[in-house]
């Protein structure tokens, strides 16, 4: 019997039980949120190179995908690379305002060039040492280029070492990550027993692509050490992926 025969005379209820599960399991998930598992392994941050919102969301999010998969008790090292301009921009990390369970754990590289700081982070994510990367660099330098990106992606998913790269005053371009975001600093809410004091950290945090959720906007903070999501600030519908219509409704207009 010839093949082409042979597959056509597949019953239409074998194929429509596995349409939808192939369409499923190419839908993003609903929303993000933090404490999920399975955080990806490569995720980029753009940010301002005024603020150092950029790196605080990066340890923040590092934090949490380590408690996620109940790795917080984790010892290994952290590996922070910065290229020249990321540093004239932000500075070095401070070991005093890290947490205290990483502040002997920090492995500072400072990179003459973009060119140095990704090889830095290449090697990184091939040590098993380390529990995880965080890097910065600064604009949009020719060496990081999507083929630059796709190696640091196959690397982190080869050797299990997450990568947050934090990109200051970037423009989003090409690039493998599996998840995107575009943080701001925001207003951190009053302290409860002292309103002079300053507030935990608090960000506005853009989610504009991931592999398996839908994008949004949320504001998040980190209040001991714990990211969490301000309940004011609701994520977008599962279903709701377009756009809602500024005003009046088209029905409305259409009536008009």
């Amino acid at each position: 019997m010839p093949e082409s025969t042979a597959t056509s005379r597949v019953p239409a209820p074998f194929l429509r039980s596995r349409i939808p599960r192939a369409l499923a399991a190419r839908r993003p998930e609903a929303r993000w949120r933090p404490g999920l598992d399975e955080q990806p392994r490569h995720s980029e941050i753009f940010a301002s190179g005024g603020e150092a919102g950029g790196a605080g969301l990066a340890l923040a999010l590092a934090r949490d995908a380590l408690a996620a998969a109940g790795e917080d008790d984790d010892r290994r090292q952290v590996l922070w690379v910065q290229d020249r301009r990321a540093i004239r921009l932000g500075g070095r990390p401070c070991v005093q305002g890290l947490p205290p369970d990483l502040r002997h754990r920090l492995i500072h590289v400072a990179a003459a060039t973009p060119e140095d700081a990704l090889f830095a982070l290449e090697e990184g994510l091939r040590c098993r040492d380390l529990v995880c990367v965080i890097g910065e660099i600064a604009g949009n330098p020719r060496a990081l280029s999507f083929t630059a990106s796709r190696r640091l992606s196959l690397t982190a998913e080869r050797h299990g070492v997450s990568l947050w790269l934090v990109r200051l005053d970037a423009e989003p371009d090409l690039s493998s990550a599996r998840m995107r975001w575009r943080v701001s600093a925001a207003p951190s809410p009053h302290s409860r027993w002292n309103p002079a004091a300053p507030g935990y950290a608090t960000w506005r945090a853009e989610l504009f692509r991931a592999r398996r959720h839908a994008p949004g906007e949320w504001i998040l903070s980190d209040a001991n050490g714990t990211l969490r999501l301000d309940p004011a600030v609701a994520a977008p519908d599962s279903g709701d992926l377009v756009r809602p219509t500024v005003g009046r409704s088209l029905a409305a207009r259409a009536r008009a």
